[in-house]
């Protein structure tokens, strides 16, 4: 359990630190971890509702804050590239997601022109009816996308790796919520990019292992 707990502590760290220094993404992934806690509560009661919430307002929030705004130079707190980034990141990286965005982008299209989605659900026969269908189809994409991952670091990492990332990104909402409350007020000052004071270049002989196992770049402050 121990274990456990680190390698959740380590790829929570990772993510903030490598993937988050715009305050832009910070705040938008603060809009998007508050909508998605709805989607989780609508989950019980209108799951379409909570597909199209979550897809419809939280994950284009989201990623549009990591394609947009996330600063993509030579990352100077973690001594680290964008690409090296990219190759290490655990979950899906900017190449990943823009698949993943693009199968989302072109359902409802799917679903216009088969509104029972090959028989898999009763087609609409209104505008409302189409809708329903979509917030499901948007679901599942979620769902599919999220177990595709999890199933594919089995792979190429291991079973724990998978699990690990999986409840990470299922209590993501959660942890977003709180670590980036304080980000719009920051943005609202005028500071763009989070001057990661949290972070600082490893010293001689210091090294922290991030998440891939084998990365010595930055240490967390105790």
């Amino acid at each position: 359990m121990n274990n456990y707990r680190e390698a959740l502590r380590i790829q929570r760290w990772d993510d903030h630190r490598f993937y988050h220094h715009s305050r832009i993404n910070q705040s938008l992934h603060f809009i998007s971890a508050a909508c998605f806690l709805v989607s989780y509560v609508l989950l019980f009661t209108d799951p379409a509702l909570a597909g199209l919430l979550a897809w419809g307002i939280s994950m284009t929030s989201r990623q549009s804050g990591h394609f947009f705004f996330e600063p993509r130079g030579y990352d100077h707190v973690n001594a680290a590239t964008h690409d090296h980034k990219e190759e290490i990141k655990i979950g899906y990286n900017l190449r990943r997601k823009v698949v993943l965005m693009s199968i989302w982008a072109f359902s409802p299209v799917v679903v216009y022109f088969n509104p029972s989605v090959f028989g898999l659900l009763e087609a609409g026969d209104d505008f409302g009816g189409y809708l329903h269908n979509v917030g499901l189809v948007w679901l599942a994409i979620g769902i599919s996308g999220l177990l595709f991952r999890v199933i594919h670091l089995f792979f190429i990492k291991d079973v724990m790796t998978g699990l690990v990332w999986m409840f990470k990104i299922m209590t993501d909402p959660f942890h977003d919520l709180a670590l980036y409350a304080k980000s719009p007020l920051a943005l609202w000052r005028g500071e763009l990019i989070d001057p990661m004071d949290h972070v600082h270049e490893p010293k001689s002989g210091e090294e922290f292992s991030s998440a891939d196992g084998n990365e010595t770049v930055a240490k967390t402050r105790p």
